[in-house]
């Protein structure tokens, strides 16, 4: 399953938002409102609880200086990654999208689709916000 968010404009340069997402303890200020549970558990791994979902830590798997950060699963039971392709426009600002790419069986699929979605597009217009 791949799943893009929208771009947002950022009114912070390319290296600035890069920094701000390689920094795990500010994904806490990207999470949407139905947030319960954040806690940074070391500098490359998170774990967060949305509303109704369970558990899931996320790791900084790699990055590309500036221009790429991939977040993935901890575990091996929802594999999937989140990366985020960050573009300088020359202007002292740069663009951000999210795209998530995962491993489902058909029917998980389905079910997680669209709170998947609604989670990324969040994420997205949150780094429009920093």
């Amino acid at each position: 399953m791949n799943l893009e968010s929208p771009t947002v404009t950022v009114e912070k340069t390319q290296q600035e938002v890069f920094e701000f997402l390689t920094k795990v303890e500010n994904f806490e200020q990207l999470m949407p409102e139905s947030k319960q549970k954040f806690e940074k558990l070391n500098d490359s791994r998170f774990l967060f609880q949305l509303k109704g979902m369970p558990e899931i830590v996320l790791e900084q798997k790699t990055s590309t200086e500036h221009t790429t950060v991939v977040l993935g699963a901890a575990s091996e039971k929802l594999p999937f990654t989140l990366t985020a392709n960050i573009v300088d426009t020359q202007d002292g600002k740069s663009t951000t999208q999210l795209i998530f790419e995962g491993q489902f069986n058909a029917m998980m699929g389905m079910m997680i689709k669209n709170p998947i979605q609604n989670f990324i597009n969040t994420l997205s217009e949150n780094i429009g916000k920093i």
